[in-house]
Formats: C-alpha cells, structure tokens, sequence
C-alpha cells in the first residue's frame, strides 16, 4: 500500500528512527514501526479489516472524524490514516470500500479518547 505523509515534520519523524523515539517514546516508536511496516506490505486496506484486526484494530472513526481510520499503538494512542484514493471507493450499499484502498495518508499520531 502506498503510505502519504501529511507533513514534513511528521514525516522526519517517522523516517528516522532517533527522531522517532525522541518524539514518541521507544515503546510507541516500536510499535509505529510494526504498523508502519503491516500497511506498507498490505496491498490494500482489507488486509487489515475485521475479522483480521488484530493486533491493529484498523477501524473506522466516526463523529468529527468521519472519513479516517485508526490503528491501535499502545496505551489510548492511535496512528490516524485517511484513504488517500482519488475519488474516495464506496460500496454499492454505503460506505468505504475497503477492498480498493490502496494509498493512506498518515494524519496524526494521537490518544484519540482524551
């Protein structure tokens, strides 16, 4: 799958690993890299859909957030991606097609609860 960064500042910080683990710790930036590595090998986003969610938990938000997803790191933290396909797949009935998502945008590293 192909992995979009948003910012040049979050993009130093996962690309390189003593950036990482100054940012986020050596825990999270363990686990960062565990599902950095889980989406770059997927070929697209059903991979990671329930029921094969463990141990990322990819799921949809919903609320403010609708329209982006979150993968579990540790603790409350979460990796937020954003379907990056250009116009956004839908199934007939409604909703995302997971099975065409083939490019993510990395939004945000965050406790997504607090």
């Amino acid at each position: 799958m192909k992995i979009i960064v948003t910012s040049a500042k979050l993009s130093r910080q996962l690309n390189r690993q003593r950036e990482m683990v100054k940012t986020f710790g050596a825990k999270r930036s363990k686990r960062l890299r565990v599902v950095l590595a889980a989406l770059q090998a997927a070929p697209n986003l059903s991979v990671l859909a329930p029921p094969y969610s463990p141990p990322h938990r990819c799921h949809e938000l919903t609320g403010n957030r609708k329209g982006t997803l979150s993968l579990d790191l540790d603790g409350p933290y979460r990796l937020i991606v954003q379907p990056a396909n250009d116009p956004l797949p839908q199934r007939p009935e409604g909703g995302l097609d997971w099975r065409a998502v083939t490019a993510v945008k990395i939004l945000a590293i965050e406790d997504t609860h607090g």
